[in-house]
């Protein structure tokens, strides 16, 4: 027969992680039922696991809108509990099943044999553990801070379960409350239960808890205090205002930049916590090493890592590369101390931002239009709040963004359509053609080569490269140019075939790509299919000077909105001879004349030969 401990009623609430929130109930005596087995393993149909051993319960609350299924929760019952008659008071007995793990793990503390651990033992040393004791069986109290020794005392005493093999029941959840998505254990004996997360947090938005402790008495109502860091992926667009988000569009040699958007999340309870940026991206981008920055910013402060404080690795396994923060609670904890209580537990929620730049490179030449160029990024961090945050990680599913690139198809011919070759092209940013968009030729075509890459902004400043060329329309009479932004080029004719006139004025072509108007909610592969990049237009306006006057027309385009394509065909015309007066035979006689002239002088050359 058990024996019966009055201990404090703050007992019946310590924890290390609950928010308890208890509501005022008539006296009860636990009543007495026969002793069960709760299941092994127990779902949660309309968010309710039934123990079926009583008729106490205890309802967890979702943290900050986090979702409690797929949670697992091992659950031991530790105590039985049984409350006085007017509620002045709870006692506790130990449970025979966990028997064995309270005296070793109390043993160690008070310098005993398990076997000679006694329930007095256990109980007491737990009592000296609780530094928010209250009075009455109902009674609030007050967390044990997240670095407590009874915190401690928990871990030691959740391994040593685990250690032993010792069962408990263990609680998938499979839904949640429809009106708020709680969980209930329901169908509880009374009694003083550990509660033991050990969700598998991997591509979810979740993370572990750690380990809670709670009387039911008959109910008890905690919130998890499980927090996890979400991540938000952007590319910047820098057409037409876009800015920040998840589309954009750019020439080869541009400078693409990213950022990722995360936020410091509760560390309380953690000794280390690392935090690393996992990116992988499509061949067509390449990274910048160099380029990689982490700002953390309050509401009061902005603080920009040291570089011994961040680790970036490229190429390692799937990732283009990654950026650890091996210790991000150490930083936050020294550069943003004035939210640090008396417990130790600092006030967290900073935000985390991440930038770095790519470059879009020659790859993209063959691979203009959809699908377009991807870049993915999911976030890992610690989730082993229970112990010291080295080795059990989470992560976020990835965060996807992409971008396009497109291409010109020209065609020089005449007016009688005969394929015109050697026909000589420059492209040009600007209207009065002073800033070259600069080429080179592969066996593709010509790639664009932004100033970005050559130590310019864009379409200004930089260094011509040695390679640009001047574009020219092959025997076919084409000249491809690969690797457009959208907006405004001005194509300039510096020279004609031989025997044409070239086009005095530069042709204008703008090219309008049409995206989704959801331009933040991109999803991995929807740069293949029509939902992201809808449609492709371009426009040719053209002058022309013929027959003593100017001619302008404006033309659309053939587009392919899959290869990223405009078609363009630019017409010389056939020149024809200049008016000239008198008969044929008028000509026929100049003819004759000049051979004769030609004949007279052959002849008198014959004879000087002789008199030498």
């Amino acid at each position: 027969m058990k024996t019966k401990n009055v201990v404090f009623a703050g007992f019946s609430a310590l924890a290390v992680i609950l928010s308890p929130v208890v509501s005022s109930v008539a006296p009860v005596v636990a009543p007495v039922y026969a002793i069960t087995q709760a299941p092994s393993t127990l779902a949660t149909p309309n968010g309710v696991a039934d123990f079926g051993q009583g008729s106490a319960s205890i309802t967890i609350q979702p943290n900050n809108g986090q979702s409690l299924v797929g949670k697992k929760f091992n659950v031991y019952k530790l105590f039985d509990a049984e409350n006085a008659v007017d509620q002045e008071s709870i006692n506790y007995t130990w449970n025979d099943a966990y028997k064995t793990a309270l005296q070793t793990v109390v043993g160690k503390k008070i310098n005993k044999s398990a076997s000679s651990v006694t329930e007095y033992d256990v109980i007491d040393y737990i009592q000296t553990l609780n530094t928010n004791k209250v009075e009455g069986a109902q009674a609030d109290q007050k967390l044990e801070g997240r670095y407590s020794k009874y915190r401690y005392f928990v871990e030691d005493l959740r391994n040593e379960l685990v250690k032993e093999g010792l069962t408990p029941t263990t609680v998938n959840v499979t839904a949640t409350s429809p009106v708020d998505g709680s969980v209930k254990f329901g169908g509880l004996g009374y009694g003083y239960y550990l509660t033991d997360e050990v969700s598998a947090v991997q591509d979810t938005h979740s993370a572990a808890s750690l380990i809670l402790t709670n009387t039911a008495n008959p109910d008890a109502q905690v919130n998890i205090k499980s927090d996890y860091p979400t991540l938000i992926k952007k590319i910047n667009e820098d057409d037409n205002n876009v800015g920040w988000n998840d589309i954009g569009d750019y020439e080869i040699g541009q400078t693409v930049p990213y950022y990722h958007d995360t936020y410091v999340p509760n560390m309380n309870g953690y000794q280390t916590y690392k935090m690393i940026f996992h990116d992988k991206m499509d061949e067509a981008l390449t990274f910048n090493k160099d380029s990689v920055s982490i700002t953390i910013s309050s509401t009061t402060k902005s603080y920009t890592l040291k570089s011994n404080e961040f680790n970036v690795v490229e190429n390692s396994g799937e990732d283009t590369f990654y950026a650890e923060i091996p210790d991000l609670k150490a930083i936050v904890d020294k550069q943003f101390p004035e939210g640090m209580n008396n417990n130790y537990e600092n006030t967290y929620g900073q935000s985390i931002r991440l930038t770095y730049n790519a470059t879009l490179n020659d790859n993209a030449a063959t691979r203009t239009g959809r699908a377009g160029f991807e870049n993915s990024v999911r976030l890992e961090f610690s989730n082993n709040p229970d112990s010291d945050g080295v080795g059990s990680t989470g992560t976020t599913p990835w965060d996807t963004v992409v971008c396009f690139t497109y291409k010109i198809n020209g065609l020089k011919i005449n007016d009688h359509n005969k394929l015109l070759k050697n026909a000589k092209f420059r492209l040009y940013s600007d209207e009065n053609c002073t800033n070259e968009v600069y080429v080179k030729e592969t066996a593709d075509g010509y790639v664009v080569m932004n100033r970005d890459s050559l130590g310019g902004t864009d379409h200004t400043g930089g260094t011509r490269p040695s390679n640009a060329v001047e574009m020219a329309s092959d025997a076919k009479g084409v000249f491809t140019i690969l690797g457009l932004d959208q907006g405004t080029y001005y194509l300039k004719e510096t020279d004609s075939p031989a025997g044409y006139r070239e086009l005095q004025d530069p042709i204008v072509i703008t090219i309008k790509p049409t995206f989704t108007d959801e331009r933040n909610n991109y999803n991995a592969g929807e740069g293949a299919t029509e939902k992201t990049l809808q449609k492709l237009e371009a426009t040719a306006h053209v002058k022309e000077f013929l027959n003593g006057a100017y001619k302008e027309s404006d033309t659309d385009l053939k587009t392919d909105v899959t290869d990223g394509s405009a078609n363009i065909t630019v017409v010389n015309y056939v020149g024809t001879k200049l008016p000239i007066t008198g008969s044929n035979l008028t000509m026929i006689c100049l003819g004759a004349g000049t051979i004769t002239v030609v004949g007279a002088l052959a002849l008198d050359k014959k004879r000087k030969n002789k008199k030498d």
